[in-house]
């Protein structure tokens, strides 16, 4: 019986291995993303933000060469720059006063048309996005 159990253990961890990583450029994340799902997995309980509300606050993640910024009811919400390594974005937020924060990224998927991304921690989001025109 354990020897099936840690077979099966074994070929789902084979399985998982064989998702396709994500290899994130620059050019790829280049343009606006426009929100159409948030969700805050982590919070006590989880939470999402009302479709309604998007709509109404248009939010938007625009990547340029170097900056990126975060836009939520036509202003700036977050701004900043931002570096990719493997399937993360390493995002370096300009704080008031001048200060600075570092946190990830991660991209979970990314096509010409869509792309997931998430934070961690129980402030964390995960963001599903579409690409602007």
């Amino acid at each position: 019986m354990l020897r099936n159990i840690l077979i099966i253990f074994a070929a789902g961890l084979a399985l998982a291995s064989c998702k396709e990583k994500i290899k994130l450029t620059t050019d790829k994340l280049y343009g606006k993303w426009n929100y159409i799902k948030v969700e805050n997995p982590f919070a006590h309980p989880p939470d999402s933000v009302k479709s309604d509300e998007l709509k109404i606050q248009k939010p938007y993640i625009l990547f340029s060469k170097d900056s990126l910024q975060m836009w939520w009811g036509g202003g700036i919400l977050s701004r900043g720059s931002y570096t990719v390594s493997g399937d993360s974005i390493q995002y370096k937020e300009i704080l008031a006063g001048g200060q600075t924060r570092v946190f990830p990224m991660v991209v979970t998927k990314i096509t010409d048309k869509d792309i997931v991304f998430e934070t961690t921690g129980e402030e964390g989001s995960l963001v599903t996005a579409v690409k602007g025109k």
